[in-house]
């Protein structure tokens, strides 16, 4: 009955590309927006940093290490995919939500964690948002990969600025001490963070942080988007 009725949905209200407004297809997009989505394969293989050749690690990893061990991010946060995430985070956009992690959970990543844990939002600005746009994300992939998620891994404790406002070390400081782990985690050895879009990756690094300072052996930080540097297309 779900498949019939998706169906007739269809016949009824087709799809319209949300970029552009010209037909989509069920992930409400067109054929030339999906074309024109900003992939990430040419990175830097620690911290998923887009370059113009492939690296095992980047400038930035050589100087100072990344507290996570592998980085899996598909996309770069560029146009038009940055106007589908501003929609989905800032805007209300529940439907680019959905088509950004349909997107995601149909690449596979490189190697399965036994948890998934999203960053968590400060209970402040959950109630002004609505809801966590990484565990949105987060949810589907999960549900794709069949990995185990927990929500109530990692909490935020402290209100920390907006990040976008925020050069590499101002940040790092900003989420210094940010999260903290319940008594009663019981983690298992190999956990994915994931988050919306990745830019100097000091979130990610904080709750890796805390979570190897728990004993977690391997963490892996997934995010949907990395920004470039300056100056980067």
């Amino acid at each position: 009955m779900r498949r019939v009725g998706a169906h007739l949905s269809l016949r009824l209200l087709p799809p319209r590309c949300l970029l552009c407004g010209a037909p989509g297809d069920r992930l409400d997009l067109c054929a030339a927006c999906r074309e024109d989505l900003p992939g990430n394969a040419v990175c830097c293989e620690r911290c998923a940093l887009p370059l113009e050749h492939p690296a095992a690690q980047c400038g930035a990893c050589l100087r100072r290490e990344p507290r996570w061990d592998a980085a899996w991010v598909p996309f770069r946060y560029a146009w038009p995919l940055d106007r589908l995430e501003a929609r989905y985070k800032f805007s209300g956009q529940l439907a680019a939500g959905r088509t950004l992690a349909e997107l995601w959970a149909r690449r596979a990543p490189p190697a399965k964690p036994q948890l998934i844990v999203p960053v968590p939002l400060h209970r402040h600005r959950l109630r002004e948002r609505g809801y966590n746009q990484a565990l949105e994300l987060a949810r589907v992939l999960a549900r794709r990969q069949r990995v185990r998620l927990r929500h109530d891994v990692l909490r935020r404790v402290r209100a920390t600025q907006a990040q976008t406002e925020l050069d590499a070390v101002a940040r790092r400081r900003n989420v210094r001490d940010a999260f903290e782990l319940p008594l009663t985690a019981n983690l298992p050895a190999h956990v994915a963070v994931v988050d919306d879009v990745m830019t100097t990756g000091a979130t990610l690094s904080e709750c890796a942080r805390v979570l190897k300072r728990a004993g977690v052996q391997r963490v892996d930080v997934w995010a949907l988007a990395r920004a470039p540097l300056p100056g980067q297309r």
